[in-house]
């Protein structure tokens, strides 16, 4: 959440003078413990990140854009709920039934130093994201095949301090593929990102940072109608964080998130999801994913 890691976004650019507007919420619930003879780490709270994300097509084949987020660090009120849907579905509690709900805690010490405890609750301005696209290929007949190059610059407009950012001005760029089928129950639709991210030397675990982090995305969606769509994709990236044995410090991460898109107009549409960790303990335990979003 502290880093620049960008959404993938579309493979099609806006089109000249049009505009795209997206109040997206994403809440996060974590708990994770686990040690060595030389580090510990504890993560045992909520973020919540409430992201206003607005881009516009300034010629043909190019966009712009820029991306605002506030963000909430607490206690929360999802572990009830997830302790009872693993109950429920038999999946491991690994200690989190053990924990005081509610609590706020992230910790990481490191041969007997404490590097990270946030124990308080924040909120505040994240860090602001400035956003860019050119289409690279749109076929003619075919416009749902496309793939475009993005780009995205992170400013550290937010307390590291409280994990509202990392400190660091982050450089993304990647490129963003997709293709679509009609067939007779629908369309069918293939996308997918790859794309390499450089950081400068942030404030968060600073001596232990990379510079570098690649990462991608891989899914598909079904519309059988035209006012819903359901989709599945696997987000993947490689660590911030070196010179740790712990792999929810320096580890590869991958989720799964699955959910769909509500058509309330053809300007107008709802996203929802549940984003799930697949490499366990490198990612939240849940995400829940809402984004509003409008065209003008």
């Amino acid at each position: 959440m502290i880093f620049g890691l960008p959404s993938i976004g579309e493979a099609s650019i806006l089109p000249e003078r049009r505009a795209d507007a997206r109040l997206i919420v994403d809440i996060a619930n974590n708990y994770v413990k686990d040690s060595n003879t030389r580090e510990s780490i504890l993560l045992d709270g909520e973020s919540t990140r409430v992201d206003l994300d607005v881009r516009y097509g300034i010629a043909r084949g190019f966009e712009c854009g820029v991306e605002i987020p506030y963000i909430f660090v607490n206690g929360g009120f999802l572990d009830g709920f997830i302790e009872g849907y693993h109950s429920t579905f038999g999946f491991p509690q690994n200690g989190r039934d053990q924990a005081p709900k509610g609590r706020l805690l992230y910790q990481y010490q490191r041969d007997g130093q404490e590097l990270l405890k946030i124990d308080s609750s924040s909120s505040g301005l994240g860090d602001i994201r400035l956003n860019g696209g050119y289409q690279l290929y749109q076929g003619e007949d075919k416009p749902q095949r496309a793939a475009a190059l993005r780009m995205s610059l992170k400013l550290p407009t937010g307390d590291s301090n409280q994990l509202h950012g990392s400190g660091s001005t982050d450089l993304s760029l990647w490129i963003t593929a997709a293709d679509d089928w009609k067939l007779a129950g629908g369309h069918f639709s293939l996308f997918g990102a790859a794309g390499i991210m450089g950081m400068t030397e942030g404030r968060v675990l600073q001596d232990q940072q990379r510079n570098w982090v690649g990462f991608g995305a891989l899914g598909a969606g079904w519309s059988p109608w035209r006012w819903i769509a359901f989709k599945i994709q696997t987000n993947a990236h490689t660590s911030f964080y070196r010179d740790s044995e712990l792999r929810e410090v320096n580890a590869a991460s991958a989720q799964l998130a699955v959910g769909g898109t509500l058509a309330f107009s053809d300007r107008t549409t709802l996203d929802i999801g549940v984003v799930e960790d697949i490499i366990i303990n490198t990612a939240p335990d849940v995400v829940f994913h809402f984004a509003l979003r409008r065209r003008f």
